[in-house]
């Protein structure tokens, strides 16, 4: 039996259809990410936490979920929207369907809807907070209207990790017993966590560094004492220009260690710099994003997941931009003259996506053994 449900957008537009995952009502910012494959990787991304994220996809859910996929140890999303929810799950890997994986953490989604016309309401309307929900729409509107909205929240506490943990696991085949041996990990980085995925873990285990993850709040005297080779600046949810104390971290690590940042990272590391951010009006999201490497003057097709955007011009004279989006031109790297401090906004580790960009976890480690 399906229970009738509704997706109602705070400018009061109506989208009907069928409830799946688990019961009840949920708030947060509809965004839409174009990625053909990878909704399991893209269920578990903690930056999109307090986000209902709709898959542009037609049919979603017919490879099922596993455990090996997953980019941390559960969904962090306020709420998932898909045009037709699979009623199989054809895959040899499969633990589960994806309605059971919803229903088992809490996660209330809708189906049934045209998500095409969603999508496009997004990119002239803007992303915006909606709420989904099987109650009357005059009340989900009004639930939506007095959500809070993105821009000002520091969600980073609510994926962090709470203590420090070490990481040895590389990529392999996505098992515990793909661990590289110590001698082939031979820097210590230390990964500052606003919501880390496991596949940046991997890659920069396979790029030779041994990882020690560390909490969002750590601060640089902290992260020092670790007596890392670098310092890894990690993706996240939320509007950078609240992380605060980050910012401060970051700032004071300049110049002490190599830095890296990706994704809510680059944008922290921009405003460590004294540049300022902005809300993009819907955002990049998916794992076809075409990016220019200004440097080698290479196009790279990537995968991305953020709605804020760093402001070069608030760098000029301190930074220069290495990447950009070929779609609106919009920063997509930057290096820091002095201190040699890089980042990029796109997801290099990819998960799901294409593999273009994993050079910057070398081009990283590189910078970490000559600063050694």
């Amino acid at each position: 039996m399906t229970t009738p449900a509704h997706l109602v957008l705070a400018d009061g537009t109506v989208f009907s259809g069928r409830a799946i995952g688990a019961a009840g009502v949920t708030v947060g910012e509809v965004v839409f990410t174009t990625g053909m494959t990878g909704y399991q990787e893209v269920l578990t991304d903690p930056s999109y936490c307090g986000q209902l994220v709709t898959m542009t996809a037609p049919e979603i859910g017919n490879t099922g979920v596993n455990v090996e996929d997953d980019e941390a140890r559960k969904p962090a999303l306020a709420g998932f929207i898909v045009h037709e929810l699979s009623s199989v799950a054809s895959n040899w890997r499969t633990s589960e369907t994806l309605d059971a994986y919803l229903r088992k953490h809490g996660i209330v989604g809708l189906q049934g809807i045209d998500t095409r016309t969603l999508t496009r309401h997004i990119r002239d309307a803007g992303a915006q907070m909606a709420a989904i929900g099987s109650e009357d729409p005059k009340t989900l509107h009004d639930r939506a209207r007095s959500a809070p909205p993105m821009s000002g929240r520091d969600l980073t506490g609510e994926v962090t990790t709470k203590a420090p943990y070490t990481w040895a696991q590389g990529s392999g085949v996505w098992l515990e017993a793909s661990r590289p041996a110590a001698s082939a990990r031979p820097y210590h980085v230390v990964a500052i966590d606003f919501g880390v995925k496991q596949s940046i873990l991997r890659c920069l285990v396979d790029a030779g560094c041994s990882v020690t993850v560390v909490p969002s709040t750590s601060t640089a005297e902290q992260v020092l004492a670790l007596s890392p080779d670098g310092v890894f600046l990690s993706n996240g949810p939320g509007d950078p220009s609240a992380v605060t104390q980050a910012i401060e971290t970051t700032r004071a690590l300049l110049g002490k260690k190599p830095l890296f940042g990706i994704c809510l990272g680059h944008q922290i590391l921009g405003l460590a710099l004294g540049g300022t951010t902005y809300k993009l009006k819907f955002g990049h999201r998916g794992l076809n994003q075409p990016v220019k490497d200004l440097v080698t003057g290479k196009i790279e097709v990537t995968t991305q997941n953020h709605g804020f955007c760093v402001d070069m011009d608030s760098l000029a004279g301190k930074c220069e931009a290495t990447h950009v989006h070929l779609n609106d031109g919009t920063v997509e790297g930057l290096v820091h003259h002095e201190t040699g401090a890089f980042s990029v906004q796109y997801h290099p580790e990819s998960s799901a996506g294409p593999h273009d960009a994993r050079y910057l976890f070398d081009r990283f480690v590189k910078s970490v053994a000559a600063a050694r």
